[in-house]
């Protein structure tokens, strides 16, 4: 056990490590460009703990100067929680392969892990709030641990999932493909405003690199929100704002790129994309009904369950109070995608419980 133990430590500060390096970096040069008179040395450091921070969709409540005013900052980029899940991975895969068997469960050993890092990503949250930053450590437990423990499940000697969860993560990766391909049409068809956008921030070189990496980890969000307006729910870019195919209100918007696809106007026709949703859902029952109801039942469960992680991930708060509302709307999301998956599903029971009769 202290052989497990001390290995499973040392690997999860590697992990850590892995990426605080390179953030640390990103840091120290937006900190010597900035060119503030009262900047210190444990800025860049802070900088590097909170960007490694928002990667695992970690909340922030700031202060924002001169004023104090509040703000928050919870739309964060789903695309970030990518480099964590990675690093931790690749750090457990090294650790298994250090104790050679040299432990009676792994199980026990993916928890053990997960906890340390667990106790490693609260202890960074706790430690670097500021005055103007304060990142909701008391949520890095449960956040941090839940991305330790899937990703080690995928290591190692993997688990094998469920039949329904499987099914359910084909539908969900379905809906995330689909939007990320329309989307990357969009982004063509709209290249020009794209470029507009990026050009008026005058980033530089290598503002604009970060600019563009930004952008890339926010593309799962922006798929979500295309899902969500095709699913006929729409989405927000600011509070009091909607913009759906059959609503939009819209008034200024930040100027991040990825937002030079949004539609000028309502598009009724776009409410055609619930048959792709009711599609889903006969692709759902297909799956499912071969190993019978119960399954489908379960898939259909887990289906909802992913929905609604993805509206969550996918909404949130950008920073000042006429921001307040960035994404989806979580239960809007979830219930119009689950009733037109559900009318798929449950169309598709019918008509093959009829024709084996």
């Amino acid at each position: 056990m202290q052989r497990v133990l001390s290995v499973s430590l040392s690997h999860v500060l590697r992990s850590v490590a892995f990426l605080l390096l390179p953030f640390s970096f990103i840091a120290l040069i937006a900190w010597a460009t900035a060119g503030s008179a009262s900047g210190s040395t444990t800025d860049p450091i802070r900088g590097a703990v909170w960007i490694w921070l928002g990667a695992h969709h970690i909340p922030f409540q700031l202060s924002l100067p001169p004023t104090g005013l509040a703000g928050y900052l919870t739309y964060l980029p789903i695309g970030g929680v990518v480099l964590p899940f990675i690093a931790i991975r690749s750090a457990f895969n090294r650790a298994v392969d250090r104790l050679q068997g040299d432990f009676h469960d792994i199980n026990a050993v993916r928890i053990i892990f997960s906890s340390f890092y667990m106790a490693l990503a609260t202890a960074l949250a706790f430690l670097s709030k500021s005055t103007a930053v304060t990142p909701q450590w008391y949520l890095a437990p449960v956040i941090t641990f839940l991305i330790a423990l899937i990703a080690t499940l995928t290591a190692g000697y993997r688990v094998n999932p469920s039949r329904p969860l499987r099914i359910a993560a084909r539908i969900t990766a379905l809906i995330l493909g689909a939007s990320l391909i329309a989307l990357s049409i969009l982004i063509f068809a709209n290249f020009s405003l794209v470029k507009a956008i990026s050009i008026s921030l005058e980033p530089g070189f290598f503002g604009g690199v970060l600019l563009l990496f930004l952008n890339i980890l926010y593309l799962p969000n922006a798929a979500v929100a295309l899902a969500a307006y095709f699913s006929g729910t729409g989405l927000a870019v600011g509070a009091g704002t909607i913009v759906s195919p059959l609503s939009y209100d819209l008034g200024q918007i930040p100027a991040l790129p990825l937002l030079g696809v949004l539609p000028t106007q309502k598009h009724p026709w776009a409410l055609l994309g619930v048959l792709l949703f009711i599609a889903l859902g006969v692709l759902l029952a297909r799956w499912s009904l071969v190993l019978g109801i119960t399954t489908l039942i379960q898939s259909y469960a887990f289906t909802v369950v992913c929905l609604i992680g993805l509206g969550y991930l996918a909404s949130g708060s950008l920073i000042t109070v006429e921001m307040g509302a960035m994404g989806v709307s979580i239960w809007k999301f979830a219930l119009s995608t689950a009733l037109e998956i559900g009318i798929g599903a449950a169309a598709t029971t019918v008509v093959m419980n009829r024709s084996n009769r």
